[in-house]
């Protein structure tokens, strides 16, 4: 089986030529269409789902947030509702800003589920279909989409990380992966190995067949290393290279970390508890510890969090 072409196609200078259909280059546009008229399917990938991360008052900047969680809530648009998908918590999209009362409220980012109207307006004619937490809840809703998209009942597929495991269907020659970029920027020493890996295996569902499939990705950064090793399936060298950045900064394999998480829903406790347990165990381990730290997310399910690693 043949390898597919991996294509870059930098939305930075897309942008700026004024060449963006929505979140759709006119690349991937003219590559969405030629498989459509050769009567081929295209899956599209997108790892953020509902329509959009934030909405966000134009007037005063603010975010409707989750009240357990320390995250902005999530826009689904087919309940007309904002979602933390962290723990679940659900409320009706507000008309007005909680914090100035302007009705100026705006989405910011996008995720599978505007995706999925996008490409609606833009090919009326054929099917499109979403495969994601919030379309495979119901039983047998993943077996459902599957056997339709098997079937040929959906022209394109567009979906989360649940689209790179392991689906082999002969009649996808396209694969889209909008926005490249989300996944390399995670603040975790093993966000590139991942993104790579990630992006290889959704880039494995094109031309499973007899033909040659295509891939086509957006990013901001065609010159990123992991986008170029992913283009040029350099596998070892992307390896040789994460591994020379673990071994200089200390990181697994070749040093082991341990991760102390504490959790209260007192704040000062939890503050109060790190820094002792930090000051306790630089006593025992003097340079090995790192923290105590504040994750990205510091509360969840109104528990508030703390880190200590130890190295």
């Amino acid at each position: 089986m043949l390898l597919p072409e991996i294509e870059l196609v930098d939305i930075k200078e897309k942008h700026r030529k004024k060449r963006m259909t929505g979140h759709f280059s006119d690349r991937l546009l003219v590559m969405i269409n030629d498989a459509l008229n050769e009567k081929e399917q295209v899956i599209l990938f997108q790892n953020r789902r509902g329509y959009a991360p934030v909405v966000e008052c134009e007037t005063c900047g603010v975010s409707p947030q989750c009240p357990q969680c320390d995250v902005s809530l999530t826009f689904h648009s087919y309940r007309k509702e904002l979602r933390c998908h962290y723990c679940g918590h659900r409320q009706a999209m507000p008309h007005n800003c909680g914090a100035c009362g302007s009705n100026k409220l705006n989405t910011k980012g996008f995720g599978t589920e505007q995706i999925e109207m996008e490409l609606q307006t833009l090919f009326p004619d054929h099917k499109v279909g979403r495969m994601d937490l919030d379309t495979t809840r119901g039983k047998y809703g993943y077996q459902k989409i599957i056997g339709a998209f098997q079937a040929q009942e959906i022209d394109i597929l567009v979906g989360t990380q649940m689209l790179s495991k392991g689906l082999d269907f002969a009649n996808v020659t396209l694969v889209g992966i909008l926005n490249a970029d989300n996944m390399l920027n995670f603040p975790d020493f093993r966000a590139h190995e991942r993104s790579y890996q990630l992006m290889v295996q959704v880039s494995g569902r094109a031309g499973r067949d007899q033909k040659r499939g295509k891939v086509a990705i957006q990013t901001f950064n065609p010159y990123h290393q992991i986008l170029q090793q992913v283009s040029t399936n350099s596998y070892e060298e992307m390896y040789r290279e994460q591994l020379q950045e673990r071994w200089q900064y200390h990181y697994p394999p070749y040093y082991r970390l341990i991760k102390l998480t504490l959790r209260h829903k007192d704040f000062n406790r939890v503050d109060e508890g790190a820094n002792w347990l930090g000051k306790s165990l630089t006593l025992q381990f003097k340079q090995q510890i790192l923290g105590p730290t504040t994750p990205a997310i510091s509360k969840i399910r109104n528990y508030y969090l703390a880190y200590q690693k130890l190295l």
